[in-house]
Parts: C-alpha cells; sequence; structure tokens
C-alpha cells in the first residue's frame, strides 16, 4: 500500500472495487467508518450487492472481468470536464512528455504489434528526447504527441454509454459514482482505492491497478495523506512475503533475479539492471551487500563478491508453470508449507493430477490438507499414486515470535504466547534444520555444484533460530566490526556492507535496537501517522510519494492534513539552511529546494521522477478493456476479443469454455466465516456451524430460468470439470443487461474442500490455468460456467 490502514479516516472519498472489505477486511474497515463519520463517501462499485455495497453511500453494479471499462470511463470523465488536477498532472507526472511521432493505437493493438510472433515490438514506446537525453515536453500539455493528449484520445471511447454497454452499469448509477469521485481532484481534497483479489486475479490485472493509478494521479491522490491506491491483502503477511521474495522473479527488496542469458556476470547484472537516474541508481549497493549477507567471507571482490553461486532463472518459475511441469512429470520433489494448492490453485483438477507425477511431497500444516491428502481424494486411485508423502505437524502463528509486515508496510514484531504441541514446530526451526542437516549432509564435498550451499552463512542457533539475529542480518552492517547500519544510505557496493534487504534497512539501527517493537502511538485525533509504532519500510516512511503532498514550491495542498513541506529556514546538520520537514519522513532528498534540478520530482524511484501515466507493459503502455479469456459477449471496444498478450497454458486438461455451452459468468470470493482453503477454519465446530456448505449464489432471475429454488442441490459446470453446491437464491445478484441481451453472474466461495469437518467441492475445480500477461496470477473471477438442478 502507499499509504496505511488507518490513513483510510483522512479520505474524502473512498473507492472500493475487487474488495468487499467490510466482509472480508473488517478491522480495516473500521478506518473507512471513520472516514465516513468525518463526511467521507464511500463508493462500492461489484458484481453482487455486498455488506461492503449494504454500508455504501452510492453502489454500482459492474459484470466480472469489466473493471478498466468502468475505470476508463471515469477517467474519460475526469478529462473530458476538466476535473483534473492541473499543477499536479503538469508538474509531477509524465502527462507532459512527447511521445515518438510514430506511436499510436488502432482498434485493440498499438503499434509494433506482430500478428504471427503475437509479441510486441515496442521501438515507439519511447519519448522523443533533447540533445541531454531527457524527455522533451510541453507544459501546455496541447501538443498532440504529449502522453496527455494521446490519454485524452485514447479514453474517448469510454464513454457513460459504453460503461453500460459493457459493463452492464446503469448510465445514471456510473456517473452518480464518477462524479463522487472526482471531486476529489480539487486541491486540499482526497481520495483512497481500496482493491482485493477482485481485481488481481484476471488475465490483465496489472492493467486494471496501472489504471487505477492514472485515475489517482490525474485526480493528484497520490502522495497525500487519504489518497493512494491501496491494496488489501488476504493474509497480514503477505507484505513482507513479497519483500522478503517468495516470488520467483525478484531478490529480497525487489530486487530482479538474474537470468542465465542476460546476466552471466555480475557486471552484466548491474550494467543491465541499473538504471541512469533515479534512487535505482543505488542498486549495485543494494545488490553487493545481499550477496554479502548471504555468502559473508565466501563473497570477495575477486570473485564477483559470489554472484556465480547465485541461482539464475532459466524459465518461467511462477505458480501455474510450475504445476505445468509438474504435470508434465518434469519435477521431483516439492515443499509445501503454509498453502493448499489443492484447494486454492486455479484448475485445481490438473493440478491434484500434478501431484500424483511428484517422487515425493511434503506438507507441513495444522492439520492434514487436501494437498497432503490428494491421494485420496475423490476419483483417485491411492493403489496407483506413488508419490511419498511427508505429513510435518506445524505450529500456528500464536505458537511462535518474530515479525509480520502488514499491507502498510510496517513490521510489527509479535511474542509467542504458547509452546506448540507434540512434535509441531516453527517455520523458522523447520528452516534453519533443513539449512543446518544439508550443510552438515554435504560437509566436505568437493563438488563444484554444493560450494553455494555450503558457502551460505548460517548461524543463528541450533534449534530455534535467533530471530532477532535474522532481522538484524536483514538489517545490515559493516563487516569489518559487524556494527549495525543506521539505514540503506550507508551501504556501499565495495563489499564494505552487509544487508539482507535494502528496504528493511533501519529496522536494527542499533545493538539491541528493534524498531519493530516500537509501541508508541499517536493520539487518536491526529492524523495517524504513527511514527513511533513498529518500523515502515523504507527508513520509518509512512506515506509513500509524500513530496506530492505539497504543491510545486513545497507547501502542502491541503494544511490541515499536511505530511512535509518546504522550510528554508530549517537548518541541516553541516549548519546550512532549507530542509523539507514535517510529521512523516520526506520521500525526498531532505535538503533538495522545491525550485532546485529535480526539487520538483516526487517519485524518485522512477528514472525520471515522475509519476508513470505512460508505461510500457507487456501488452501496451495504456490500459485498453479486453474481455476475460472466458466471455459470453463480444469486446465492444475493439475488434480484439481478450488480452493479446494473456497467457493460455496447453495441457490436455487446460480447456476453455464455449459461451454457447457455458453462458454464465462466474466469480469466486471469500467469507468472513472461513479463511483461504478452510484448512484451519473447517476443523473448527463453532465456524462449520456458521457456514457448512459451499453455495452457488445466484439471482432470482436465473433461479427462475432455471427453475431451482433456494436451498436446492445444484450443479455447477465449466470446461475444467463440475461441483456440488447448495443454490443460495438472493437479490444481491441482478442480470446484467448489455445492450439488447441479457447477462446472468453466479458467486461461488472456495474456501472448501475434501478433508475437514465441512467438506464440499473446491470451487477451482472451475477455474482456468489463464495468466496476467505480467505477473501470470491467475484469472480466477471471471470465467463461464453453466448451472442445472442436481
Amino acid at each position: 500500500m502507499t499509504n496505511h490502514w488507518i490513513d483510510v479516516k483522512n479520505a474524502d472519498a473512498v473507492l472500493i472495487m475487487g474488495s468487499n472489505a467490510a466482509e472480508n477486511h473488517p478491522i480495516a474497515f473500521k478506518w473507512v467508518l471513520a472516514a465516513m463519520e468525518r463526511g467521507a463517501v464511500l463508493l462500492s462499485v461489484d458484481p453482487r450487492f455486498s455488506r461492503t455495497s449494504a454500508l455504501a453511500d452510492l453502489y454500482a453494479p459492474l459484470r466480472s472481468g469489466t473493471d478498466i471499462a468502468f475505470l476508463g470511463g471515469m477517467i474519460n470523465h475526469v478529462l473530458r470536464n476538466n476535473l483534473f488536477q492541473r499543477e499536479y498532472v503538469g508538474e509531477y507526472t509524465n502527462a507532459s512528455f512527447l511521445l515518438d511521432p510514430a506511436f499510436g493505437f488502432k482498434d485493440g493493438y498499438f503499434t509494433g504489434w506482430d500478428p504471427e510472433k503475437k509479441t510486441y515490438d515496442r521501438a515507439t514506446w519511447k519519448f522523443q528526447v533533447e540533445a541531454d537525453g531527457t524527455p522533451k515536453q510541453d507544459g501546455s500539455l496541447r501538443d498532440p504527441h504529449t502522453v496527455f493528449q494521446h490519454l485524452r484520445r485514447h479514453f474517448a471511447r469510454y464513454t457513460p454509454e459504453m460503461v453500460e454497454r459493457v459493463c452492464g452499469t446503469p448510465k445514471a448509477e456510473f456517473l452518480r459514482v464518477a462524479e463522487a469521485f472526482a471531486r476529489t481532484g480539487a486541491p486540499g481534497k482526497a481520495g483512497t482505492i481500496m482493491y482485493a483479489m477482485g481485481w488481481t486475479q484476471h488475465s490483465k490485472a496489472t492493467q486494471l491497478i496501472r489504471t487505477a493509478a492514472i485515475l489517482q494521479m490525474l485526480l493528484g491522490n497520490i502522495g497525500v495523506a487519504g489518497g493512494g491506491v491501496n491494496a488489501l491483502r488476504g493474509l497480514s503477511n503477505v507484505q513482507g512475503s513479497t519483500d522478503m521474495a517468495l516470488l520467483f522473479h525478484i531478490l529480497p527488496g525487489y530486487l530482479g533475479m538474474p537470468t542465465r542469458k542476460d546476466h552471466p556476470t555480475l557486471a552484466a547484472y548491474l550494467e543491465k539492471e541499473t538504471p541512469k537516474t533515479g534512487y535505482w541508481v543505488n542498486k549495485p549497493k543494494f545488490f553487493v551487500s545481499l550477496l554479502r549477507a548471504w555468502y559473508g567471507e565466501a563473497a570477495t571482490k575477486d570473485n564477483e563478491f559470489a554472484y556465480q553461486y547465485l541461482p539464475k532463472n532459466s524459465a518461467n518459475y511462477s505458480y501455474m508453470d510450475l504445476f505445468e511441469a509438474m504435470y508434465a512429470g518434469k519435477l521431483k520433489g516439492f515443499i509445501v508449507t503454509g498453502q493448499n494448492p489443492a484447494v486454492s490453485g486455479p484448475n485445481s483438477t490438473l493440478e491434484r493430477k500434478a501431484l500424483e507425477k511428484l517422487e515425493w511431497l511434503v506438507v507441513r500444516e495444522l492439520f492434514e490438507t487436501e494437498t497432503a491428502a490428494f491421494w485420496k481424494g475423490p476419483g483417485v486411485d491411492p493403489a496407483k499414486v506413488q508419490t511419498e508423502v511427508f505429513l510435518l505437524p506445524s505450529s500456528t502463528h500464536l505458537e511462535r515470535e518474530g515479525s509480520y509486515t502488514n499491507s502498510g508496510r510496517w513490521l510489527q514484531w509479535k511474542w509467542k504466547a504458547a509452546d506448540p504441541p507434540g512434535d509441531a514446530r516453527s517455520d523458522g526451526w523447520f528452516a534453519n534444520q533443513l539449512a543446518l542437516r544439508l550443510k552438515a549432509l554435504y560437509a566436505g564435498s568437493r563438488a563444484p555444484t554444493d560450494r553455494a550451499f555450503l558457502a551460505l552463512t548460517w548461524d543463528y542457533g541450533k534449534e530455534e533460530p535467533d530471530l532477532e539475529k535474522v532481522l538484524a542480518e536483514v538489517n545490515g552492517y559493516t563487516v569489518a566490526d559487524r556494527k549495525p547500519v543506521k539505514s540503506f544510505a550507508f551501504l556501499a557496493d565495495d563489499g564494505s556492507t552487509a544487508c539482507g534487504n535494502w528496504i528493511y534497512s533501519g529496522v536494527f539501527p542499533a545493538e539491541g535496537q528493534n524498531r519493530a517493537k516500537s509501541r508508541k502511538a499517536d493520539p487518536p485525533e491526529s492524523l495517524g501517522i504513527n511514527a513511533g509504532w513498529a518500523f515502515s519500510w523504507p527508513v520509518n516512511r509512512r506515506i509513500l510519494y509524500n513530496r506530492a503532498s505539497a504543491d510545486p514550491r513545497g507547501k502542502p495542498w491541503n494544511q490541515e492534513k499536511a505530511l512535509i513541506w518546504w522550510d528554508a529556514e530549517a537548518e541541516l546538520p553541516d549548519g546550512k539552511k532549507g530542509k523539507w520537514v514535517g510529521v512523516d519522513v520526506p520521500d525526498f532528498r531532505p535538503d533538495l529546494a522545491p525550485d532546485a534540478k529535480g526539487g520538483g520530482n516526487p517519485f524518485i524511484m522512477r528514472p525520471d521522477g515522475k509519476g508513470g501515466i505512460f508505461a510500457p507493459l507487456a501488452e501496451g503502455p495504456l490500459p485498453e478493456h479486453y474481455e476475460p479469456v472466458e466471455s459470453p459477449v463480444k469486446n465492444l471496444l475493439s475488434n480484439v476479443q481478450a488480452n493479446p498478450m494473456a497467457v493460455i497454458y496447453k495441457a490436455d486438461l487446460d480447456k476453455l469454455g464455449d459461451p454457447k455451452e457455458f453462458p454464465i459468468v462466474a466469480t469466486t470470493y471469500r467469507l468472513t466465516e472461513h479463511q483461504h482453503t478452510g484448512s484451519i477454519t473447517r476443523n473448527l465446530p463453532w465456524l462449520v456451524e456458521m457456514m457448512p456448505n459451499l453455495f452457488c449464489e445466484m439471482s432470482r432471475e436465473l433461479a427462475e430460468e432455471k427453475g431451482i429454488r433456494n436451498g436446492a442441490p445444484v450443479i455447477v459446470r465449466s470446461a475444467r470439470g463440475e461441483v456440488r453446491a447448495i443454490a443460495a437464491v438472493t437479490g444481491r445478484f441482478k442480470p446484467f443487461k448489455l445492450g439488447d441481451r441479457v447477462v446472468h453472474e453466479v458467486g461461488i466461495p472456495w474456501h472448501w474442500g475434501f478433508m475437514g469437518l465441512a467438506k464440499g467441492d473446491s470451487a477451482n475445480m472451475l477455474t482456468p490455468h489463464v495468466g496476467d500477461a505480467n505477473t501470470r496470477i491467475q484469472e480466477s473471477k471471471a470465467f463461464l460456467v453453466d448451472v442445472r438442478k442436481a
């Protein structure tokens, strides 16, 4: 999140799309209620009239998979009516940059599309430049080649009438939402957007979230109190897991993972991955310090700081690609901890079949999950499964200490409340023991393939690891004396510093000073910065890009909600005057005056310092609506039906549905009574009693059409499989009127499986192996089914 849960209370408008925060994030939602108590308007846009919708000032329905069309309509509304914040857009974004005259867009494709290779040549996706290499600009925003004019032309097609035809949102209801949120474009106002998996699990998810960011930049809502584009995560430490690189394509601190093809040497990696301007020019310091933290004395200048010990990507190792490889028999073993892919994974029929092709499987869990028990699942003959399964008991989060990093980027230390029972062990114990025992196994080996593992520094304890020692290494230290560094500003690229994750540097700035344990809260009536509570990366900054909270002259747009401002009389440590001050840590060089070169470039992680309205991604540099890969209707905005760069897998079980056979849109969602795959909650009797059965929610109109009564068993079928559920006939879903036709949508929660106290079919048996073009996240929120009486 650019901001924090608590900061939502500072918003004048809250737009919730792709999320049902009132039900799925009830504690976070209290800050939405706090904003409403202060006069904020809550806008809920959702295919279903949810609990969030019930509390909203305005509700608008939309068909799943059409969010870009809806947001594009909002952008068009803002541009057409000149409701954007002119000074913010002109000074803080790349709206004024001139694009290559050859760049363009026509009928669903940007320039450079190769229909045979089905990929883009991005040669025209660039700016015109001056002699010194900086982008040419037109401050008036009138030149037809400016990003701004391209944006205006691109979204001119997204009229309220088009939104109605594509999304099924009545024109009047769309306009009420657009007008209410557009009011936050006035200087001094702020609007926040909250989203969750309803946005991320689509074949054009990255572009969808980019659309929201463009809208927020047009309205001046990035970097301000009460603003931001804020992701609601499914678990309390999802942010921490991504920060620490539990993703295939990055290293800790969002350093790109080296590849064999592009980065054969350390020099090649640093040359290719380090921009010439922006804060990422410091990447060599962060990367070399990471190598020093991991390989210690084995990392020297003479051996590229052990760069060759670091594994290099040679293929795509994202989630669905791993299961496709597993299904093809390319993987021997699989360790699963904190996950239950037999229920959570898309096309779970294929994923369960893939588990049968392993030699061995390790599952660490509190209960026996569907993944651990796949070999005795429905339709499986255990005698024919050769996979050897090891089920290891795990402790709960209450039975171990450590840190969580929440969505607002706060590292908070928690303490162990009780010892785990029996043989249950913590995640830290397992990782520590696995490393120590493997080191002992390989001790004395002279094989070149074993050197990298033996070189790893690993001295965190013999049983339970000392997690504060781990955090101190993550924070970073000077190699000569092992003293903690105060922040990443003290890291170097000469091997003199070690740091496990540069963005966390500062959490342990001195011996015995674990700032994740800090617990000093601000008064309730304040902005809620809470700088004394926990540690927020980077350098305890609470709101990212907060230079944008002040105008180009350094004066806050809103004095009542000021974050930072320029004080020409404030004294620097060297005695000179003039620096940025305020209630938050400036996300900016503290001594760079507003009128200095670069003094008005708040987005410091970008090479040009400007917010990227124009930003090339796999399928284009501007967002465009495409239908989901499975859709019952034709794309009305172009002749390109689905995202041309979407990832579609081709195994024999990767089937796609024909809308003639599967005419109904389906989406999946979560419930308050269960968590994720239900591996814990479906083993707790009181929660099972509250929500015992899988259900399929549908409109009264669809139920009447199908002859289905409320509470009756139904079969929901897709091209991948079918599930049995209870019909929940409600008024929360309504048919979508798209021009002269009607499209129905149903919703299915995905918490059930064949283990536990409450058993049921898994909704993900219906979802496809289809991925976003940039991240390869699955498209689970818009696919095709048919429904009939059981």
